[in-house]
This record gives C-alpha cells, structure tokens and sequence, in this order.
C-alpha cells in the first residue's frame, strides 16, 4: 500500500512539475502582431476573422471577417497599418469566404454565393472586377488557391461524387502579377 501512494506521489509531482515547466515555456515572443490600438483597430474586430493569406513577400494578408454583419473579404496593407479598399468585390445579400493571393496581391481568389451557390470568383484589384470561374461547374467548389503569377487556381471539388482537386488554367493571355503593377493606395 505504501508502495503505491509513493509511486502515486512521484506521479502527480512529475504531472505538476510539467504544467509549471510547459506554462513557464509559453511566451507572446513569437508573435509580431502589434496591439490592436497600434493597428488603428483594423485588422482585427469583434467579429470572428478567418483565413488569413500572406502575399508572396508578407506585405498584404487576405482574411475573411464577420465584421458588418456578413462573411467578407478584407484586404490589409502591413506595410501601412491599414485596410485597403475593395471596390465590387463584397456582394450586398450574399457571402464571400476562404480567400486567397497572388504574389504582389493584385489577385484576389475566393468563394461566393452571389450567384446562388458556392462559386469560385477571381478579383483584379487593377480592374477592380470580379469573375467567376466555376458558374458552370457542376458540384459543389471550396478552398481556393491561386498561384502566385495569378494563372493557375486549384481549389476542391466534389462533382465526381468525392473531393478531388481541380486545377483552372486562366490562360497564356493573363496579364501576370506583378508588384510595379499595383499602385500605392
């Protein structure tokens, strides 16, 4: 019986000793994200914020935010401290969720419902228009990704009955993305 409590003791001193050490091991050291008040209270909310999607080089990230009372896309310069404006792309009465980036951020690549299912839709933040690229898609569409010159986009697709991965050529004609292309706002 003595045998037993003794091993039980070293059991939970062991078990408490190792919650200190891995607590005392925890530490904000990695994290560059600076305070809220630091950001102007931009890049995150009281609303849930997902998704979130670096440029090629770190200086804009893409996320979807529940702010407004909707899923939508916002666009948020780190080198500025601030968001940037997306003119067209948030549909009013419909969502846009699971974004992505190209390389220099001129492309935006997500999901939306604007045409009354889940459609994958590329922005141009150049042209400010958006294009959807699977409305004839039969199957349901999620998890989008573009590449980083803006050509290619692979995203997950069940229309043969399970989730494959389907790639989308935009063609040898696409203007690539390029950072000298994308103004300074």
């Amino acid at each position: 019986m003595k045998c037993c409590l003794s091993h039980k003791h070293l059991f939970l001193t062991l078990l408490a000793f190792g919650c200190i050490l891995g607590l005392s091991s925890c530490s904000d050291s990695g994290f560059v994200t600076p305070p809220t008040q630091n950001l102007g209270a931009t890049l995150n909310s009281r609303a849930a914020e997902q998704h979130p999607r670096f440029s090629y080089k770190g200086r804009y990230l893409v996320f979807a935010s529940d702010r407004h009372s909707k899923r939508s896309i916002f666009l948020y310069d780190l080198q500025r401290h601030r968001l940037l404006p997306l003119p067209e792309l948030n549909q009013p009465g419909s969502i846009q969720d699971q974004p992505d980036i190209s390389a220099d951020g001129r492309y935006l690549v997500y999901i939306s419902e604007q045409l009354g299912k889940p459609d994958i839709f590329i922005y141009d933040r150049q042209t400010l228009q958006s294009e959807s690229i699977t409305s004839n898609l039969l199957g349901e569409v999620r998890h989008p990704t573009i590449s980083g010159d803006g050509r290619f986009i692979a995203f997950e697709t069940n229309r043969s009955g399970q989730w494959d991965i389907q790639i989308y050529d935009r063609g040898l004609n696409t203007q690539p993305s390029l950072p000298e292309i994308i103004p300074d706002n």
